[in-house]
């Protein structure tokens, strides 16, 4: 839509300062003549929009001017509304400060698009962690993203799951992330990942930190998440599923069924499902109860029949 790419381009040249046509229409995905047509579009609607001549050239505009947010559209404006979550903002320490962002994008918005927003808000909630979390405390939550925000290093006490399991660190932190209700912190030097909930003890210094040139922090979580899925699911095991066995299987079981499945003609399903270990393997599929049967590999098959005996024993 040409509107929204107009507004676009006036909200990329406020936020970013000069651009050249040709680095407008890479970020919009058009070409550089469409950009002129869109440049010419905004001169005629009296947009105080200059453009300048030469190898440090590009288009900006003068100086003070800035878009209204009665230029949303209903959709963006949804988003926004979706997107705040005043429950990561109360525990981060910004819960009045989103409130009162809130309250301004509400006052700034038309009367028909602010009658719209209210009515969306009241029927959409977020509750992002899973039905069996209680809950996790992180006191000194504020503390890292205060740290996060000014880029100042932290000297902290962390538990660990191996031993020694408390230890000292000195960390440099790069940035937060919320996944399920739970707060990460990604720290140099690695980086790595710490749980914020497991942070004994911490200071902020007042030592300067910079997040190395080039580092991303959503393709640096996507792609440790990948590594982290990459590395759980070391085994495979060969099974024999009824339908109400492959109905119960989710994630990474469920799409390996639904790659390696074979239909038999009893009804079940032949499959080859990832496994992240021995003992993992044995209780999940003990949990899938007579609505599956391992057939491979031999140990596993074993163990779990070892176990079903000494079940009928007990309840016999």
């Amino acid at each position: 839509m040409k509107s929204s790419r107009l507004l676009s381009i006036l909200l990329l040249l406020q936020t970013r300062g000069r651009m050249t046509a040709a680095a407008l229409a890479e970020e919009l995905e058009v070409s550089v003549r469409t950009v002129y047509r869109d440049v010419d579009s905004l001169h005629a609607a009296g947009v105080p929009l200059y453009g300048d001549a030469g190898h440090r050239g590009g288009y900006r505009l003068l100086a003070g001017h800035r878009s209204r947010l009665t230029d949303l559209y209903t959709r963006e404006a949804e988003a926004l509304v979706l997107a705040g979550m005043p429950g990561a903002a109360e525990e981060l320490g910004l819960g009045p400060h989103f409130a009162d962002a809130q309250l301004k994008l509400r006052a700034a918005l038309p009367a028909p698009l602010r009658e719209h927003v209210d009515r969306l808000r009241a029927r959409f909630h977020i509750d992002a962690p899973g039905w069996y979390d209680e809950g996790t405390e992180t006191p000194f939550l504020p503390q890292v993203a205060d740290a996060v925000r000014t880029g100042r290093a932290l000297v902290l006490r962390y538990r660990r799951w191996r031993t020694p399991t408390d230890v000292d660190r000195r960390l440099e932190p790069y940035g937060l992330v919320l996944k399920a209700g739970r707060w990460y912190l990604i720290a140099g030097p690695g980086p790595r990942t710490y749980r914020v909930d497991q942070i004994l003890d911490l200071t902020v210094t007042d030592e300067e930190v910079t997040v190395p040139e080039g580092f991303d922090l959503a393709r640096h979580w996507r792609d440790s998440q990948a590594d982290f899925h990459a590395r759980l699911h070391r085994g495979e095991a060969l099974v024999r599923l009824s339908p109400a066995g492959a109905a119960r299987l989710t994630g990474a079981a469920a799409r390996a069924l639904a790659a390696t499945g074979t239909p038999e003609p009893d009804g079940w399903t032949r499959a080859t499902l990832p496994v992240e270990s021995a003992d993992h393997a044995h209780d999940t599929f003990l949990a899938l109860g007579t609505d599956v049967e391992v057939l491979a590999p031999e140990e596993l098959r074993t163990r779990i029949a070892a176990t079903v005996r000494t079940l009928a024993r007990r309840y016999a």
